[in-house]
């Protein structure tokens, strides 16, 4: 795969996309760039106040930029579910591109507003639950695309399907680990299923490397852990790569047209950073019977179900 650059985006004019997290690091990014190229971009943030500051920045370098900015808390499926009955009327009844970028990282056991363990929660099932409430205008638009952001550190644990919220024993990097391994189970799955169904909406998956953004240092600012949080920074100043190389990957399968339907791509060649390629996965995020269980327990959990979009 030859370099790819953000001046790689084809054009996006006339179409729509909705970006979760867009407030900072890869999100805004994504959003950023997605408007540059014309794109009207819908900023789906839990932070009103941070989701405006976002809106301005992304203004104050595109001008011109068509963006909506609309509440979005994926640790309350309430919040999901109002801003996909509130979605046309940001998006103007057409979806093209639905970017799951929102996530948390290794934070201290918390539990979602629906009793979800919060990594599991939010990462996983929210983004499930958002999918599957607005896929029906996806369906309705010519190829379009759902990207999934998940991590190369998906590779410390898989998912459990016996113990989905951590409950038997809760480590936060393996929580975190198992939230970022069902990403990319539900990448698979989803696509599986719109290939059967022979429907023209590719899923594919990213992973951002090792990029300097709030995410790292959030769960040790939870905790009041000022050591574990000056690594973490210390970490992003002399190891990570900046935001905007970090969101390349997610670019790339939003929007390039070499992205392949349960794709996952990341940064090269190691995986930490680098321009944009295809990325090494477990190998049980391919596996089509976890995928199914997973898929069928996220319906139960969320009770989003996909069956009416005839997938």
């Amino acid at each position: 795969m030859q370099r790819w650059t953000a001046s790689d985006i084809p054009d996006r004019g006339g179409s729509t996309a909705v970006v979760t997290g867009a407030n900072g690091g890869l999100g805004l990014v994504t959003a950023r760039e997605l408007a540059r190229h014309g794109a009207r971009v819908v900023l789906a943030c839990r932070d009103e106040q941070r989701g405006k500051e976002a809106e301005t920045r992304i203004r104050a370098e595109v001008p011109d930029a068509e963006l909506h900015l609309a509440r979005l808390d994926l640790a309350d499926l309430s919040s999901v579910r109002e801003f996909a009955r509130a979605h046309r009327s940001y998006t103007g009844g057409r979806l093209d591109l639905l970017v799951n970028n929102a996530g948390v990282m290794a934070l201290p056991h918390r539990r979602t507003v629906d009793g979800f363990e919060m990594q599991f929660g939010v990462n996983h099932l929210g983004h499930f639950a958002l999918t599957g409430l607005l896929l029906p205008d996806l369906l309705a638009a010519p190829a379009a695309r759902v990207v999934t952001v998940s991590s190369f550190l998906h590779a410390l644990a898989n998912v459990d399907l016996h113990d989905l919220g951590s409950d038997s024993r809760y480590r936060r990097w393996i929580a975190y680990a198992r939230s970022k391994s069902a990403n990319l189970l539900f990448t698979h799955e989803l696509s599986r299923r719109l290939y059967r169904a022979g429907r023209d909406v590719l899923a594919a998956a990213a992973h951002p490397g090792y990029a300097a953004t709030n995410l790292q240092t959030a769960g040790p600012r939870m905790e009041g852990r000022r050591s574990a949080e000056r690594v973490m920074e210390l970490g992003n100043r002399l190891l990570a790569q900046p935001a905007e190389a970090g969101a390349l990957p997610v670019l790339f399968a939003a929007t390039a047209p070499g992205a392949r339907p349960d794709g996952f791509y990341g940064p090269g060649p190691l995986g930490l950073r680098g321009a944009p390629r295809k990325s090494w996965r477990a190998p049980w995020t391919r596996d089509d019977t976890a995928g199914e269980l997973l898929w069928a327990a996220s319906e139960r959990l969320t009770g989003v179900g996909y069956g009416t979009s005839g997938i």
